[in-house]
């Protein structure tokens, strides 16, 4: 089996340095685009529970801050990064802000929904907090609308992770 294009990509950190996903072979991924001042905001918390029951076992959770939804993320990074800590103690990598959609989407986005279209073949992303699950080989296997809680994606990150 060929690796995965997964592992080749390198979206940039808060502090604006590559993120190499070649880290990730092996693990579980759920990526996430976060907003700090939408209605889904408080998925943090149940994301946060996700990340210490799952994280030593080989989860990694990624947040991708964007603010193409009402802006909704319009903070700097430093203050995106201070309202997950103080908020709802994140303990996950909160990476770069970034646009999900569009002509300046950044490649991780656009790799996730080629790989995984929503409802009806949709393959934008509708708002914040939707869901893309990574296999520990780095196929991308389940794709979660925003109203999907963290909690009832549980069963199925145990599932991967036990592959």
């Amino acid at each position: 089996m060929s690796e995965s294009k997964f592992y080749s990509l390198a979206p940039l950190d808060k502090a604006g340095n590559p993120y190499e996903f070649s880290q990730l072979k092996g693990k579980v991924v759920l990526i996430v685009n976060v907003a700090s001042k939408c209605g889904f905001t408080p998925q943090y918390k149940g994301l946060e529970e996700l990340n210490k029951k799952y994280g030593p076992e080989g989860l990694v959770i990624l947040g991708f801050p964007c603010n193409q939804f009402a802006h909704q993320e319009p903070g700097s990074q430093d203050e995106i990064e201070s309202f997950c800590q103080l908020n709802y103690g994140v303990t996950f990598p909160i990476l770069k802000k970034i646009d999900v959609n569009g002509a300046d989407a950044d490649p991780v986005y656009t790799y996730l929904k080629n790989e995984k279209s929503g409802l009806l073949g949709f393959k934008g992303i509708k708002w914040n907090f939707e869901k893309f699950l990574v296999d520990k080989n780095g196929k991308v296997v389940e794709r979660y609308a925003s109203t999907t809680s963290p909690a009832s994606i549980d069963a199925t990150i145990a599932k991967y992770l036990k592959a």
